[in-house]
């Protein structure tokens, strides 16, 4: 084996398990979040601490009755499958919806939170693009 195919090599293996990493740390969080939508075990904020626009967007979709759980069910199930592993192109498909609203909420209704949501969006598009693959036979036409 040559230096550059060794140094090529160790390249592909460091891209793999960056993925893995994000792929497990990105599920967990879901998966967290998911699991805390039905169990509330973490705290939700203070809304003295939250802007105005948040805490009515919040309520809104508390005061529909279902849209909690829905976006709980989703984030729980797609954290499940990141982290074992399984269906990850699916996942990523059922979160990206998720992670654009994430993303808007942060920028626009509730500023403090915008770093957390740039790592989101960052971890999504970086696993869609490992597993881009995977998503070219969605993107063509029929």
């Amino acid at each position: 084996m040559t230096t550059a195919t060794a140094t090529q090599t160790r390249k592909f293996a460091l891209g793999r398990y960056a993925t893995v990493v994000t792929r497990v740390l990105t599920g967990l969080l879901f998966a967290t979040t998911g699991l805390n939508g039905f169990l509330m075990f973490m705290p939700a904020p203070d809304p003295s601490t939250m802007a105005p626009a948040g805490v009515a967007f919040s309520a809104a979709l508390y005061a529909t009755g279902y849209m909690l759980q829905l976006a709980s069910a989703v984030q729980l199930v797609s954290g499940v499958l990141l982290v074992v592993g399984r269906f990850v192109p699916l996942a990523l498909a059922m979160l990206a919806p998720m992670v654009v609203n994430i993303f808007l909420f942060h920028v626009f209704l509730e500023p403090s939170g915008t770093v957390v949501a740039l790592l989101v969006v960052a971890a999504e598009i970086g696993l869609a693009w490992a597993y881009r693959d995977r998503f070219r036979p969605m993107l063509k036409a029929a």
